[in-house]
């Protein structure tokens, strides 16, 4: 796992803090939301993220983010993580294993082209 000092990509993910971006003709759009926290045992990379598709009518299609700890199992040998970094697709919530900002920028838009495959707005 890469601290906020060593991660060559982290000016980049900064930079896109509060841009929101159309990403096709249908009215998909993606929306970025990141600052720099305290490191904690939550946000060990000192970030606070949410990288979010939007469909049309504004739902939430795919989400990157760290806003709250994930359950690791269902029934009850559940337990919820430390860390809080996670993604949805549509309904589903699972763990992420956050690296760097560079691979979260690449699995989020990586996410992003297999919805928008599958809703046919892109080939």
């Amino acid at each position: 796992m890469s601290t906020p000092d060593h991660d060559p990509g982290l000016d980049t993910l900064l930079d896109l803090h509060g841009e929101t971006l159309f990403v096709d003709e249908v009215g998909h759009w993606v929306k970025f939301v990141v600052l720099r926290t305290e490191v904690t045992p939550e946000r060990p990379h000192g970030l606070s993220y949410s990288l979010t598709l939007h469909g049309p009518d504004g739902a939430r299609l795919v989400g990157f983010d760290n806003a709250h700890p994930v359950r690791q199992r269902r029934g009850p040998g559940r337990r919820k993580r430390g860390e809080s970094d996670h993604r949805h697709r549509f309904r589903r919530i699972r763990p992420y294993e956050y690296r760097d900002s560079a691979t979260l920028l690449a699995d989020f838009w990586n996410e992003v082209d297999k919805v928008l495959r599958m809703r046919g707005s892109i080939p």
